[in-house]
């Protein structure tokens, strides 16, 4: 039986998130029931990282078995045909060995958060990022970014329902930089927490809005307790932009 793994974007905004929801359409069931259609038998596909609401992705890696083998490039552009008209496409399409796994054998994965910070909304990014209309200081939120990075207890920043069994993590990259008008927040790890970047993100732009210190953001990482977490960035902002495999 053999196992592919396919590179996915997907416009987060119609769906309630990646996983099989009972209140609404998933990304998952948008893709399976598209790979369905021309394999003539129902599949699972299993991603790397899940999504929430309103999330997007320009490289979410699933992996799904086949009763029997397709030519690669006719899985990717049959998939796409029957995708349409939902915002989702298969990038590309290839056959891995059977202990491929696209979440268990992730060893990193790269977010990125974008926050416009202008008076005048967005237009042609309604849905792609957080609208703050005032200037948010980004050295600041690259300071107190800074207090965040390497292997901590998250607690704070874990939302109410995450189910991992422990809150520790190593975060590898948080770096803050400003675009024109666009402040952007790159995340890097092995795995995150529930609503993690998005809790980062929240807490560092009451820094860059003056409203917390520096000091203020360590403090709450080290109170280990989401009472201590600043405001939740909204999804709409919050990009999976990557995932990494051991080469070979």
């Amino acid at each position: 039986m053999p196992r592919y793994r396919l590179v996915v974007e997907y416009d987060g905004t119609p769906f309630s998130g990646w996983q099989h929801q009972q209140n609404g359409r998933s990304v998952q069931e948008a893709l399976e029931t598209a790979l369905a259609r021309f394999l003539g038998e129902a599949v699972r596909v299993h991603c790397a990282g899940r999504t929430d609401t309103g999330v997007h992705a320009t490289h979410q890696v699933v992996h799904f078995d086949a009763a029997r083998a397709w030519r690669t490039d006719t899985l990717r552009d049959a998939a796409n045909a029957h995708l349409r008209p939902d915002p989702v496409a298969v990038l590309s399409a290839e056959e891995v060995a059977e202990t491929f796994h696209a979440r268990v054998s992730a060893i990193r994965r790269h977010y990125l958060y974008r926050i416009l910070d202008r008076r005048a909304p967005p237009a042609l990014d309604r849905f792609r990022v957080w609208h703050v209309p005032r200037r948010l200081d980004a050295a600041v939120m690259g300071e107190a970014a800074g207090m965040l990075l390497g292997r901590h207890d998250f607690t704070t920043f874990r939302a109410s329902q995450c189910q991992a069994n422990s809150p520790v993590r190593t975060l590898e990259r948080l770096d803050v930089s400003r675009a024109g008008d666009e402040i952007r927040i790159a995340a890097s790890a092995r795995s995150f927490l529930h609503s993690q970047v998005r809790s980062l993100v929240g807490t560092l732009a009451q820094a860059g809005a003056g409203r917390w210190s520096v000091a203020q953001v360590r403090a709450a990482l080290d109170a280990r307790d989401r009472a201590a977490c600043g405001p939740l960035a909204p999804p709409e902002g919050l990009t999976l932009v990557g995932v990494d495999y051991p080469e070979g």
